[in-house]
């Protein structure tokens, strides 16, 4: 066993990596979102998933104004080591519009189809 080095992964121009959230007990995809190097090293210290956000350029620890947080239960490279995945536990909705995942519309013979409604 070797010592894991974030700095074999293979981040992207901006120092971004994507990582999927799925729920470690049914294997649900909850979402996607992006991980730097400082979210990653703060998800490993504390056991709450952190991502990056795009759209506001800072830390944005999953749950913190929510309180639908995500606990690491268990952190996997992919084989070309340029995607995470982040088996966690689940606080309420992974999705912003209140869903379980974010992943709620299908695509069915060329039409979308809505297959969850909102958990609160």
């Amino acid at each position: 066993m070797k010592q894991f080095d974030p700095e074999t992964l293979c981040w992207d121009a901006n120092g971004w990596i994507p990582a999927i959230a799925q729920d470690h007990e049914s294997g649900q995809v909850l979402m996607m979102a992006w991980m730097s190097r400082a979210s990653l090293a703060e998800t490993l210290a504390t056991g709450q998933v952190t991502y990056w956000s795009r759209s506001r350029s800072e830390l944005w620890r999953k749950g913190a104004t929510s309180g639908h947080t995500q606990r690491l239960v268990r952190l996997s490279v992919d084989c070309d080591r340029d995607c995470l995945l982040l088996q966690v536990e689940q606080a309420g909705p992974a999705c912003h519009t209140n869903r379980r995942s974010c992943f709620y519309t299908d695509v069915v013979e060329g039409a979308e189809v809505e297959t969850m409604q909102p958990m609160v």
